[in-house]
């Protein structure tokens, strides 16, 4: 006789909903990423705008293929705690923005006193001499 019973199916059972994606949200974000990219590579190889509109949307390409990677990949918006995954992409970003101008204000401020003698010596050493 066997002790262990198996717990009955109910038809009345709560279903969670599903933390992943699905295949077509997953395809979607991909074609749109994709798709974003080639748009700022073309753009950029065809010199469609050129200076500081070129710039600006690359920039507003860039912000909306981060906004497709949060929703379709990231599921920034299906979540149950939304707190903590907003909590944590906000460190992220404000790590991320603190390397990147950082970076930015190290380089600007080593090339603004770098003088003229070091600069020949390293185009020298660079094999870019003059």
């Amino acid at each position: 006789m066997n002790t262990f019973r198996q717990p009955q199916e109910s038809s009345n059972r709560r279903i969670k909903p599903q933390e992943g994606g699905t295949k077509r949200t997953y395809v979607t974000g991909f074609a749109l990423s994709v798709g974003l990219t080639l748009v700022a590579y073309w753009l950029v190889t065809r010199h469609v705008i050129t200076g500081a509109g070129l710039v600006f949307v690359i920039l507003v390409l860039a912000f909306i293929q981060f906004l497709v990677q949060l929703f379709f990949f990231l599921h920034l918006g299906h979540e149950t705690k939304p707190r903590w995954r907003l909590l944590v992409l906000s460190f992220m970003i404000m790590i991320v923005l603190i390397l990147v101008v950082g970076s930015i204000w190290i380089m600007n401020n080593l090339n603004y006193r770098m003088t003229p003698g070091q600069m020949n010596t390293y185009m020298q050493n660079q094999d870019g001499g003059i």
